[in-house]
């Protein structure tokens, strides 16, 4: 029998209330359950909103320093747990078990820099006109704070929003994605072990139509900060401007890497397969566009070919593997139509494509490595998040011809250029319109500490990660005093 997990809610965990449960499917082996979580309703949604509003004075009151303290000892109780989150983050959402356990060990250090955050200061004092004036600012907490997760990154993602949500003061409620909510009452788990206070820290798992609407449309919820698909976030947006809350979204990307021709072509070719095919590509950040110049374009697409000929695909808890399944029968389906309508649209497959078969494969949501080109500009694979394995080589004339190209994009969250050449270099990081610039880098990724974010319709606007995270979990407040003498 497998087993059922709680929702934690005030410190204390709790059946949903109307007693249904969901299961966690491993998209490796469909007839594998990993357990069941709970089908909550408004009714549980409201309840943790409420024990999270009673709690939040009393945790803004509390030395920050303390709370940065808290924030150590979840992440000394994550760290103790790798083995067991990391197995289950796998089983849950597919990903090999050397990313999960990656994944685990950026989210310790996430806890651990937030921690320190706490030590910092929160405000300026500035001169005044009057010299007999205190004028400075401070800043002060939203309230409660809405943490809407995805499934494809359910440890690191969910931590960056909440450390820093409680470590500024604020009580949060944390709606996880469904496919992945297991993973994340283990994570609900080590706040509980790590002394967190009753009601600072609550979780809710449900559909994201129950609970995501519930935390959106609630009075009570002062700031929603959302990672996940544009149709979505779109709504989160349009739910806090009717209520007057704070919002914070992160969504899709369409990452392009430029390999020019004077470029490290073993650099490049390592690090655009790993960038677009590690995760099973389902990350926003993922490269799904090359544009290779033409000097080098037979020899890099060669390259690339051999590399992704060479990726051993199959369950992620196998520790040979390179690329595990896709995350869910929705995320196949949706792969194999971008697939098919690249060909539609007269685009070149040229490796992959399909979805794998064969005795370890037929239970699980496998996918090949795919590579496309001969790829337009207007066409649907050039311009759509796929968010799967599948890249597109686009052969171009200039570095120019590229920025151009790319710039087109409704998105802008992260991009990578190839080259030895420091002027082009500038150029790119100049003219390229993405939130995250890197040079001979892969365009997935950001270290913990730095900001992380897009433009244009990625993002938002505001940054999430590193210092820049105060900005949105917290308001200044200016301060006048005038001594009366």
């Amino acid at each position: 029998m497998c087993k059922v997990y709680l929702n934690y809610i005030n410190g204390d965990w709790s059946s949903g209330s109307n007693g249904e449960t969901i299961p966690s499917v491993n998209p490796a082996n469909t007839d594998e359950i990993v357990g069941y979580v709970q089908s909550s309703t408004v009714v549980d949604v409201n309840i943790a909103v409420k024990s999270a509003k009673s709690a939040q004075k009393k945790w803004e009151n509390i030395s920050s320093v303390q709370r940065g303290n808290i924030l150590h000892k979840v992440a000394n109780v994550l760290e103790a747990r790798t083995e067991d989150i990391a197995v289950t983050a796998t089983k849950e959402m597919g990903k090999t078990l050397a990313e999960t356990t990656g994944e685990l060990a950026r989210a310790v250090s996430i806890l651990r820099f937030y921690a320190q955050e706490g030590l910092r200061k929160t405000g300026d004092v500035i001169p005044s006109q009057d010299n007999n004036n205190l004028l400075y600012t401070t800043r002060v907490s939203l309230g409660v704070v809405g943490v809407i997760s995805p499934w494809n990154f359910p440890i690191a993602i969910p931590v960056w929003k909440i450390a820093p949500a409680l470590v500024f003061g604020n009580t949060v409620v944390f709606k996880p994605a469904t496919e992945t909510a297991i993973t994340a009452v283990k994570i609900a788990e080590a706040f509980h072990e790590g002394g967190i206070p009753k009601g600072v820290f609550n979780l809710v798992t449900g559909k994201g139509s129950v609970i995501g609407d519930a935390l959106i449309e609630n009075e009570s919820i002062d700031g929603i900060s959302f990672t996940g698909s544009n149709v979505v976030g779109k709504k989160v947006a349009l739910g806090a401007i009717e209520r007057g809350a704070k919002y914070q979204l992160e969504m899709g990307g369409k990452n392009p890497a430029i390999v020019m021709d004077d470029a490290d072509l073993d650099v490049a070719e390592e690090l655009t397969v790993n960038a677009a095919m590690k995760h099973t590509g389902q990350k926003c950040t993922a490269t799904s566009i090359v544009y290779v110049h033409c000097d080098i374009y037979d020899e890099f697409k060669e390259r690339i070919l051999k590399r992704v000929h060479d990726i051993k695909v199959g369950s992620g808890i196998d520790p040979s593997v390179y690329m595990g399944p896709l995350s869910s029968r929705n995320q196949l389906e949706g792969v194999m139509k971008y697939i098919e309508k690249g060909i539609e649209e007269g685009g070149k497959l040229i490796y992959g494509g399909k979805r794998m078969e064969g005795l370890k494969y037929d239970k699980g949501y496998f996918i090949e490595p795919t590579v496309f080109e001969n790829v337009s500009k207007n066409m649907t694979i050039a311009r759509e998040e796929i968010f799967g394995p599948v890249l597109a080589l686009i052969k171009i004339e200039s570095l120019e011809d590229a920025l151009t190209q790319a710039n087109e994009s409704i998105f802008g969250l992260s991009s990578s250029i190839f080259t030895r050449d420091l002027a082009k270099s500038l150029q790119f990081v100049k003219e390229i319109q993405a939130g995250m610039v890197k040079v001979n880098g892969e365009s997935a990724g950001v270290e913990p500490q730095a900001p992380f974010g897009g433009m244009k319709q990625s993002s938002s606007g505001s940054r999430e990660q590193g210092t820049a995270a105060i900005e949105f979990f917290t308001s200044i407040k200016t301060i006048t005093i005038t001594p009366l003498l």
